[in-house]
């Protein structure tokens, strides 16, 4: 039986999306649907674009020679609606790269098998009467950083550090804008 994802979109070398040069996965759907999140247009459980394992590895191995990425950034929609996330995540990281992942739920409901397969979790709800304003990428104060190996504990400083907004475009069949609210 093959593993299948329901991907939203891929950005294949950002950097607005966690620390270092980063593939990220913005996968659709999402059962959690947060008010006033950021993207609503994902909550949908319709089939976007249906990927399978081996080629959503072949598509980080072709970024990972193209841009020297150094990890994958899981997004959403709610990335844990996937069946199979932790296969991805086992797999990317026997390609030495590293895994973010973000997700509406806290650690203490998701499975053990999930949570050692990732590098760092930023968990928790988006809440709009919470907004966050010190932490980069971070939308609201409730959501934490775990890290879950020693991969990220020297980057943390990313998510800390004063700087510039960024947005990056990506222009292909369609045009994806990422990174900070202007």
């Amino acid at each position: 039986m093959s593993i299948n994802f329901n991907i939203a979109t891929i950005n294949q070398c950002t950097e607005a999306e966690g620390p270092n040069k980063r593939l990220a996965i913005w996968f659709q759907g999402c059962n959690i649907q947060c008010a006033e999140c950021c993207n609503p247009k994902l909550f949908s459980l319709n089939k976007a674009n249906i990927v399978s394992l081996d080629e959503l590895i072949d598509i980080i191995k072709n970024a990972n020679r193209n841009f020297e990425i150094e990890g994958v950034t899981f997004l959403g929609g709610e990335p844990t609606m996937q069946k199979g996330l932790s296969e991805l995540s086992k797999s990317i990281q026997k390609l030495g790269l590293g895994v973010l992942l973000f997700t509406g739920r806290v650690i203490e409901e998701l499975p053990e098998e999930l949570v050692k397969s990732v590098d760092l979790i930023i968990d928790g709800q988006f809440e709009k009467d919470n907004i966050e304003k010190e932490r980069n990428l971070i939308g609201s104060k409730n959501q934490r950083l775990i890290c879950i190996s020693d991969r990220y504990k020297n980057s943390l400083d990313w998510f800390y550090s004063i700087r510039s907004k960024k947005v990056e475009l990506n222009v292909s069949e369609t045009i994806h804008m990422t990174g900070d609210v202007l």
